[in-house]
């Protein structure tokens, strides 16, 4: 009616656009601001899927004990890196192409301890073939410090981790990589610490990092340890006061030897005997610097896991077997082992 026809011409004539936009001002909002900082675990599988747990999620057991249900497994996938962080700090993915990615561990989404997690695909622009083979956390950058970085082929690297503060999502190269070559591990350094590395058939070397010179992210770096044919490099620490090597292998076994035990040499050397592989103790799969009072994780290819002290762990010298750290079925094994400050249950 007449009602009608009047407000289509007062719409004809004077409708337009609103003018006025209600908006919320995000220019002194910081996402962190809003999210709890909170101790993590975060677990990322061999088929790169990735998640994050509350640490209290697992208890303590003692050595020895038969651990407990970690993840929804597949025959073919298993997590092979674990990492103890807080939501607030940045992690910096490294692939084993030798690139470098990053995410806030809040941007991990969480998941329970049998949840599969998500594809890391869904969150890094990873090129085809690549995978993650370390990730590190960093609470803020600073000059005058580095990442030092060894591959399995025994090469080793540091570049100023400066040069990582302003990464995109499509990742930076780290390191230049032989075909035939993979990275696998990273460490923040002071510039004049002394490096380990250890080998899957027992061999260790500790040298100065100030035989390794600083280079640029593209460079290739150089040799580390001298391997025998098979062999490989699975884990590379930094030496400290009062520290000891903590040793784990595929069957179970483990031991603590003072970092005192394993005396200097020239990088590139063929290092000496950490620890006699047998049939029983299968190959080494983790070799780390522990300190006293720290955990110890331990995740099995069937996705077991066992959370107990490092102090419950024999300190034995080196050229020995270690000691029963896990009971595990006769066709699982230790895939992956992660060290942390004790937490209160």
């Amino acid at each position: 009616g007449i009602i009608k026809d009047e407000l289509t011409q007062v719409k004809e004539k004077y409708g337009d656009a609103r003018r006025t936009r209600i908006t919320i001002d995000t220019s002194e909002l910081n996402v962190e601001d809003l999210i709890a900082e909170e101790d993590v675990v975060i677990t990322l599988t061999h088929n790169n899927y990735i998640k994050r747990m509350p640490l209290d999620t697992y208890r303590r057991q003692n050595r020895g004990g038969k651990g407990i249900k970690g993840m929804g497994t597949k025959a073919a996938d298993f997590v092979d890196n674990m990492l103890i962080t807080t939501t607030h700090h940045t992690i910096l993915f490294f692939t084993s192409r030798g690139r470098v990615y990053h995410l806030k561990a809040y941007e991990i989404n969480e998941a329970s301890r049998t949840a599969k997690g998500t594809a890391i695909i869904n969150l890094l622009q990873l090129e085809p073939g690549e995978k993650i083979t370390a990730i590190i956390q960093v609470k803020e950058f600073q000059p005058d410090h580095f990442l030092f970085m060894a591959t399995k082929k025994g090469i080793v690297k540091k570049t100023d981790i400066m040069e990582f503060r302003n990464l995109h999502k499509g990742g930076l190269i780290a390191i230049r990589l032989d075909d035939d070559d993979d990275l696998i591990g990273v460490k923040f350094t002071d510039g004049d610490s002394y490096i380990m590395l250890g080998t899957k058939d027992g061999q260790a070397i500790a040298f100065s990092e100030e035989d390794v010179r600083a280079m640029g992210r593209t460079a290739r770096g150089v040799k580390g340890i001298s391997l025998k044919l098979g062999d490989e490099v699975v884990g590379m620490d930094i030496v400290r006061r009062n520290a000891e090597v903590l040793t784990v292998t595929a069957g179970g076994y483990g031991k603590r030897t003072p970092t005192e035990d394993y005396r200097a040499q020239t990088r590139g050397g063929k290092g000496l005997i950490n620890l006699k592989v047998t049939e029983k103790t299968g190959v080494v799969i983790g070799f780390k610097v522990v300190h006293p009072g720290q955990e110890l994780m331990l995740i099995t290819t069937g996705g077991i896991v066992i959370r107990t002290n490092v102090d419950d762990i024999s300190t034995i010298s080196r050229n020995t077997q270690g000691v029963k750290l896990m009971d595990i079925a006769e066709d699982d094994q230790v895939a992956s082992m992660a060290t942390m400050d004790q937490k209160n249950d």
